[in-house]
């Protein structure tokens, strides 16, 4: 209850069954906002993503965790990894599954797919895994069983996919999706695109994975092209089925970006590869990725939502939002249960998107896999050893703040950011 207490209390939607959209939630991989052209990258062309953010709202506060894993357990169940029963690296908790915001929306009588990237278990030991967690269709790679780009192993349905060879995964994603999508276009359906890019390839099936048409590996720019090439296929398959007015895209990150790319394998083993440092520029600052780091860099994602005729086209909004608030979103736009006996640490953002209200969220949260977590504001940043930053003026986390010398400015906030604190410690 206290946690309530500290977000307040969550709007109540006036979306009405007439009004229930479908969902497409759109997750790339190892991307920071420093790539993306709406949020002032200039490395990377993104025209397909940068068009989906003047159509909608731009999220200029929305945080992830620094890593891949703990990011999905809290986007899928609404709540902290600190607050999930415990489960292994690439698992996921059993007494979770039927928890997820896939269920929650197949309840309420959606369709429901997911393609791409899973990272919950060994889909070779557990191919129906997917199905458990509400996911009536899907199309997954094996995490740390086969490729994910070119020649994928991919398991569709509980079953091993046979006729990849000399296909890219990418397409074959999305191809699936579409497919999905346009079956189901009297609707309502949820369809999650979990994406492979622009993550590197696997390292530990004891040998490499193919290459690309480059004789090599794609390097972070041309994977980041591929994203965006690949949003851009299925936002216009959506347009072109007549469903635009009809369907939310919500287009986010699992992390920051990843501080270096494979190009191409030095032997054999799959274990030794050349890399190459990945550095964007963005506002006219140098940015190495963050990926795997509590900074700015880590874990403040882009986030953007489009839906023609409740989202403000070319609209940016300064609300926190974090990966918890998905599950109650959703919850809240298909008129659905959130789970049963659950306290959920995130808020729904539903009237901010169907009526333009402020999230009442008033801190954010993210943890590491060592223990260490922060709460923050839109300005100041506490972590759980009592370091304080200024995050809008030091992103990288340079000079921290001596409570001595705490400025007058930010004395309420160091308060309700203590006060997170200590309430997520006793938890």
């Amino acid at each position: 209850m206290f946690r309530a207490f500290l977000f307040l209390t969550a709007v109540v939607t006036t979306v009405t069954a007439a009004d229930r959209p479908n969902i497409v939630l759109i997750l790339a991989d190892d991307v920071g906002r420093e790539v993306l052209g709406c949020y002032g990258g200039t490395s990377y062309s993104t025209p397909h993503i940068d068009r989906l953010a003047s159509e909608g709202a731009l999220f200029e506060h929305c945080y992830s965790m620094p890593v891949c894993h703990p990011t999905r357990l809290t986007l899928l169940t609404g709540r902290y990894p600190r607050h999930l029963p415990q489960a292994s690296w690439g698992g996921f908790p059993r007494s979770a599954e039927p928890q997820t915001f896939a269920q929650v929306a197949r309840r309420a009588g959606y369709a429901t797919a997911v393609a791409g990237k899973w990272q919950l278990c060994l889909l070779k030991k557990d191919p129906d895994h997917p199905k458990r967690l509400g996911f009536d269709e899907w199309s997954l790679f094996g995490w740390h069983e086969g490729p994910r780009y070119h020649s994928p192993l991919i398991y569709e349905n509980g079953e091993l996919k046979q006729d990849t060879d000399g296909k890219y995964g990418p397409d074959l994603y999305v191809d699936f999706l579409k497919d999905f999508i346009r079956r189901n276009r009297s609707g309502p359906f949820l369809a999650f695109y979990s994406m492979a890019l622009c993550h590197d390839v696997t390292d530990d099936i004891g040998h490499p994975v193919p290459y690309g048409e480059h004789g090599r590996y794609d390097n972070y720019a041309e994977m980041v092209e591929k994203m965006d090439h690949q949003v851009g296929r299925l936002v216009q398959s959506i347009d072109e089925l007549g469903l635009r007015e009809d369907t939310l895209i919500l287009f986010t990150t699992d992390n920051g970006t990843a501080a270096r790319s494979k190009l191409e394998a030095l032997d054999d083993s799959g274990k030794r590869f050349r890399y190459e440092d990945v550095v964007s520029t963005w506002n006219g600052q140098q940015i190495p990725g963050g990926k795997g780091k509590l900074t700015d860099w880590g874990t403040r994602v882009p986030g953007i939502a489009r839906w023609p005729g409740h989202v403000a086209p070319g609209s940016r909004r300064d609300d926190l939002i974090d990966f918890s608030d998905i599950l109650p979103t959703i919850a809240d736009l298909v008129e659905g249960e959130p789970p049963a006996n659950v306290q959920l640490d995130g808020v729904s953002i539903a009237s901010l998107l169907t009526d333009a209200q402020p999230s009442t969220r008033q801190w954010v949260y993210a943890e590491s896999r060592n223990g260490r977590f922060f709460t923050r504001s839109r300005r100041w940043k506490l972590y759980d050893h009592g370091r304080f930053f200024d995050a809008l003026h030091d992103s990288f986390e340079q000079h921290p703040i001596p409570l001595s010398e705490l400025p007058a400015d930010a004395e309420s906030d160091y308060q309700l950011l203590n006060t997170a604190i200590e309430m997520l410690k006793k938890e």
